[in-house]
């Protein structure tokens, strides 16, 4: 069986996107490994090397959680408990304002070629549409 993410529409009409993963700590760091490693698909992989990209959309999934559920009440208390700048946590969480498509191909290893993390985390579309265009989702 694989495990594979899943994105559903609560009833409220949110996204929940489930990502299966494990979170391991290696030599002092913390190490996200994705579905495709928990199905065995990297044969003989010593370590799990996984994108900026996965760890992101790890990382703005589940900040968002902890806001939404209000155990963080702002954007600046959640980059003081973390320790890290606001305007990061910031651009983090917009990707989940991404595609659910987009996050399904990224989740899974199929962006397009040159997409990078300092490029999904720059000014995008509120369209899902635009989005598939300036990111290269769309094949005119």
């Amino acid at each position: 069986m694989k495990i594979k993410p899943t994105i559903t529409v609560a009833d409220n009409g949110n996204l929940q996107i489930h990502i299966p993963m494990l979170i391991r700590r290696m030599r002092g760091r913390k190490t996200v490994i994705a579905p495709q490693a928990l199905d065995g698909e990297i044969a003989g992989a010593q370590e799990p090397v996984q994108s900026a990209i996965l760890q992101a959309l790890a990382r703005a999934f589940s900040w968002a959680d902890i806001l939404e559920s209000g155990q963080i009440k702002s954007i600046s208390e959640l980059a003081r408990t973390l320790d890290v700048d606001g305007s990061y946590v910031a651009r983090i969480l917009k990707l989940t304002t991404l595609a659910p498509d987009i996050v399904e191909a990224l989740i899974n290893g199929e962006e397009p070629n040159g997409l990078s993390l300092a490029k999904l985390t720059q000014t995008f579309p509120e369209d899902w549409a635009e989005q598939r265009r300036q990111f290269g989702f769309v094949t005119d």
